[in-house]
């Protein structure tokens, strides 16, 4: 009988937390001379160089001359200088594979993780703590920055200037301009001080061009019937099978930050009844699971409705819509991925 993932009940240690700030497996090998620019899209040669001057400003950063006007020159308008480098663009431009690449070209100290692992180190540590652990740091890098809260707002406004006033470079990836974070999902005029503080610390720069999960690749392959998936199981060792809706239920009791250690040693992932999701709750925390399986390019196969159905109409069309679409996108990828392995 195959493993089920709705069994496992991961715990992570606050060292643990701090020890796992790297990139995930699926970005160990990556570097700049890796991303390979589309000739279509100039900005993504352009972030590759920006990039790689804003790590070697990084790597000779001193108390004299300002990083951001060391990497990116003089800056009309604005007052201040750049701690941070911020990566603007849709889903699937490569912004993680030039995030992770920064971050190895960095000597360290220094620390990654998705928005998500960053604000629960916080929340086991305690604030002052983490502030502590982080900023000895030379860099912080953050993927898939989002606001999806008035308290996260509000904790990485004092954390990054916290950091940032100590002397930690800050590098993060996003869809949505720092100015525009948390748009669409609560009252984010009522915290407009706040975002607007957090968005004055970047630079950005943006990643513009087509989805590469999917340039000139066929569709994902339809579901499989309940029959097929179980066979699809028992012919990968060390893979897992679960009932979608009991696995959503499962991950509701597990914080996000979880999720990685959930699926750590598995070699692909079983989903039987698949079917369009009914809240963003629920939505958001697949969105999470998603990223994590992606990360660790683990292979996706399900029953029922096809991955790209997830998400209702109303749901792509309202604040989150970007998350969903990058989570479809991985998801799709993955499927191809599990159809080539059973191939």
């Amino acid at each position: 009988m195959s493993a089920r993932l709705v069994d496992r009940d991961p715990v992570i240690g606050a060292d643990e937390l701090v020890a796992e700030l790297v990139p995930p497996p699926r970005f160990d090998a990556v570097r700049f001379d890796t991303y390979v620019p589309n000739p279509d899209q100039p900005s993504q040669a352009a972030a590759v160089a920006a990039c790689a001057r804003f790590a070697a400003a990084v790597t000779a950063k001193g108390a004299r001359a300002p990083l951001f006007k060391r990497v990116f020159g003089k800056t009309e308008g604005r007052a201040e200088d750049k701690p941070g480098l911020y990566l603007d663009g849709g889903f699937g431009v490569g912004k993680t594979h030039l995030l992770a690449s920064l971050w190895h070209a960095v000597p360290g100290p220094k620390a990654y993780g998705t928005f998500v692992e960053l604000t629960n180190l916080v929340g086991a540590l305690g604030f002052r703590a983490a502030v502590e652990r982080l900023r000895g740091h030379r860099l912080l890098a953050i993927d898939e920055f989002e606001l999806d809260d008035p308290g996260d707002t509000m904790l990485v406004t004092r954390l990054l200037a916290e950091l940032t006033g100590a002397g930690v470079s800050v590098a993060a990836t996003s869809n949505t301009l720092p100015d525009r974070l948390g748009e669409g999902r609560f009252a984010a005029d009522d915290f407009l001080r706040e975002i607007q503080a957090l968005s004055a610390r970047f630079g950005v720069v943006r990643v513009d061009g087509p989805d590469y999960r999917h340039r000139g690749l066929p569709d994902a392959p339809p579901p499989m019937d309940d029959a097929g998936l179980a066979a699809s199981a028992a012919g990968l060792p060390g893979s897992t099978v679960d009932d979608f809706a009991e696995l959503c239920g499962h991950l509701a009791r597990l914080h996000p930050s979880r999720y990685g250690k959930l699926v750590d040693g598995v070699t692909a992932v079983h989903l039987r009844g698949v079917r369009a999701l009914s809240g963003q709750d629920v939505a958001l925390r697949v969105v999470a699971f998603a990223d994590r399986l992606y990360d660790r390019a683990i292979p996706v196969v399900v029953s029922g409705e096809p991955v790209s159905a997830l998400f209702t109409g109303e749901m792509l069309g309202g604040g989150y819509r970007k998350k969903y679409l990058r989570a479809v996108s991985r998801l799709v990828a993955l499927s191809r991925d599990a159809a080539g392995l059973r191939g």
